[in-house]
């Protein structure tokens, strides 16, 4: 076995993390009679405390064999929670592939409720149709939650889907948006294709 092959572990009790949750979203995270927690325990190997009177989750390691990254990806799935995802789209987030993106539009445009909501006002266009499109066309997930963006996909997908949302956020026009949208998408596909003929066994 390669020190490539040894996953890192780590023991119960050594390693906490902790992920404060909105009262609002805390019967969404553990769902009727803690269903969504025991699931995520049972698939992260972790162990997972909810507070509900301080809102906050404390997750560590259920045991020895438990890698590092479960522990991770479990406090990402509930930071996903905390920011308006729903727990169908937040599992997603288990794959290896998967990341968590989250904006905070207050530290990047300021306080101005106006403003804030004519942003966000931008991000889901008409009947939602700007977020729709943007999620269709890079494959991601997108939350938008009191004044947090938030994206779900694979690393280069969800990093589109972050520039896109940057450019809106900028004031730029939507066609311009689109336009770099379909480009960018087009390279990422031409290069995952190339990346895939270049790693076929000849």
């Amino acid at each position: 076995m390669s020190s490539k092959d040894v996953k890192p572990q780590v023991l119960p009790g050594v390693l906490k993390m902790y992920v404060r949750v909105p009262p609002e979203r805390i019967k969404v995270l553990v769902g009727s009679k803690y269903e969504v927690i025991k699931e995520l325990e049972a698939r992260t190997q972790t162990k997972i405390k909810i507070d509900e009177v301080n809102c906050y989750a404390t997750i560590e390691p259920a045991s020895p064999n438990t890698p590092v990254i479960n522990v991770m990806k479990a406090k990402e799935f509930i930071n996903a929670i905390a920011v308006g995802f729903t727990p169908e789209k937040a599992w997603r987030l288990l794959d290896e592939d998967q990341i968590l993106i989250v904006i905070d539009l207050k530290k990047v445009v300021g306080d101005s409720q106006n403003h804030l909501t004519r942003v966000k006002g931008r991000i889901i266009g008409e009947d939602g149709r700007v977020k729709k499109n943007i999620e269709e066309i890079t494959g991601t997930y997108i939350s938008i939650y009191e004044d947090f963006i938030a994206i779900i996909g694979d690393y280069e997908s969800a990093d589109v889907a972050r520039n896109a949302i940057e450019m809106l956020i900028q004031g730029r026009q939507h066609s311009t948006v689109y336009k770099y949208l379909d480009k960018a998408v087009h390279e990422l596909k031409s290069k995952r294709t190339s990346s895939l003929w270049y790693n076929e066994p000849r």
